[in-house]
């Protein structure tokens, strides 16, 4: 007799009845795949409640009976990953760390092991790598082993033995995509096995109190390879961000139950492993060259911290009868958008030329407020002259060409007077009294006419 297959969903794990080219719960194409069912379980059917088969369930409580207590941080070593969770590890959470592959998402773990350890037991487990590759790895990393224990893995039954045996107080598990439930019959890292491992893990955090990481693969879209329903019930979900060819790699948090999500971390790969990048904006603008026509400084805010980036941007003539445009670091609508704005209000014919927009340094700039820093260094090129070198710009633009205030202005302003910058422009309104550094000359500008005629 043939086995009975089921369809799921990649994304939102809805489960279909036959194959469809269209989800009809998340509306996505081309997601469905084929599974074989999972087998009966030969659990109590689930019609009768857990207190008539001598079960203690949980009760209703008032919300008033529910203590509150904060919750239990503790720093992992790593002050640029203490500040994306929010100030540290929380006790009993489960966060998933995801990224391509070789940014150095293992790397990252293991390295937080050497401090981790000093006051917790830690059990590293490994689905990839042996017991003798991961020490290995961490000599060359330096790190110490004491209170660290490794285990090469696959099977998820044997690891929660393992975690039972053990009691360790942080589980590493690297990576999700390996682990399989010995219940569910179809293969590791398919939608069945990465909910059913996920949703042990997570029982295992909350019910143990341990603090658990889980490493994640990525698809070729950029998003966590599995359900989407993976980011939905883990507490935090943090992506490792950066070009292999690049050294600096930046780690960004999409979910947190504990913290902000706006907060980055900037890390730079070195031979002997991830180090921390405390100022960004110096690392940022290190190697800027002078007098060179095309490229322009702004501020923008990650979380709470102002990070200053340089766009540099290339504007040629095309041969095509549809130009090309390329735009990296920097979102592609909003570049099309600004070279319009560009053309119909500030009076240059960039529409039959190619363009080439870069964020210098793996930055991925989606704030509003680096608009007119783009607007300038297209213009730049476009005139072949260069903006000063010691100015940098700030602002939001319209499809009017206007420019609109930015939020957090005076922390911007700061930022941009410590790097040593002397002029700085910005848009004529803004919100609420700043605080001008000395030494720092703004230049007020409503318009990205008045912005061009005042630089170039």
């Amino acid at each position: 007799m043939k086995a009975k297959t089921l369809f799921y969903c990649t994304d939102c794990g809805n489960e279909l009845p036959k194959w469809q080219g269209q989800c009809p719960a998340c509306k996505a194409w081309n997601t469905i795949v084929e599974q074989p069912a999972e087998k009966p379980s030969k659990r109590t059917s689930p019609v009768k409640g857990g207190s008539a088969l001598g079960i203690a369930v949980n009760r209703p409580r008032s919300m008033k009976e529910v203590e509150t207590t904060d919750e239990l941080r503790f720093a992992t070593g790593m002050g640029e990953l203490d500040r994306v969770l929010g100030g540290g590890a929380v006790k009993g959470s489960l966060v998933l760390v995801g990224g391509a592959p070789g940014i150095g998402k293992s790397t990252l773990m293991l390295q937080i092991c050497d401090n981790l350890c000093r006051f917790a037991k830690v059990l590293y487990v490994s689905g990839e790598e042996s017991e003798r590759q991961i020490k290995l790895r961490a000599e060359r990393l330096n790190v110490r082993g004491e209170g660290l224990y490794l285990l090469a893995e696959t099977n998820l039954e044997n690891m929660v033995d393992a975690v039972h045996q053990l009691q360790p107080d942080i589980l590493i598990v690297d990576s999700i995509q390996t682990l399989y439930h010995g219940d569910v019959t179809s293969a590791p890292g398919s939608v069945s096995q990465v909910k059913e491992c996920t949703l042990t893990l997570m029982q295992l955090a909350k019910g143990e109190n341990i603090t658990v990481f889980v490493i994640g693969h990525v698809n070729k879209e950029g998003s966590i390879a599995g359900p989407k329903v993976l980011e939905h019930m883990v507490d935090c979900v943090l992506y490792f961000e950066g070009e292999r060819h690049m050294a600096y790699r930046i780690l960004r948090a999409a979910k947190n139950r504990f913290g902000a999500t706006n907060e980055i971390g900037v890390f730079e790969m070195e031979n002997g492993g991830l180090t921390e990048v405390p100022n960004p904006s110096e690392a940022m603008l290190a190697g800027r060259p002078n007098g060179s026509p095309g490229t322009c400084v702004t501020c923008v805010m990650e979380g709470v911290r102002p990070v200053l980036a340089e766009i540099q941007a290339l504007i040629v003539p095309s041969g095509l009868s549809n130009p090309r445009r390329v735009s990296n670091g920097f979102d592609y609508s909003r570049s099309m958008l600004l070279m319009a704005v560009l053309e119909k209000r500030g009076g240059l014919m960039v529409g039959n030329c190619d363009a080439y927009i870069n964020v210098i340094g793996g930055l991925y700039l989606e704030e509003p407020a680096a608009d007119l820093a783009a607007i300038l260094a297209l213009a730049s090129s476009f005139r072949d002259k260069p903006v000063p070198h010691d100015l940098a710009a700030i602002g939001e633009v319209g499809l009017t060409g206007e420019l609109r205030a930015a939020s957090a202005l005076g922390q911007r302003l700061s930022e941009v007077k410590r790097l040593g910058f002397t002029k700085c422009i910005i848009p004529r309104r803004t919100q609420g009294k700043i605080t001008v550094p000395d030494g720092l000359e703004l230049i007020r500008v409503a318009n990205i006419r008045e912005a061009m005629a005042a630089l170039l």
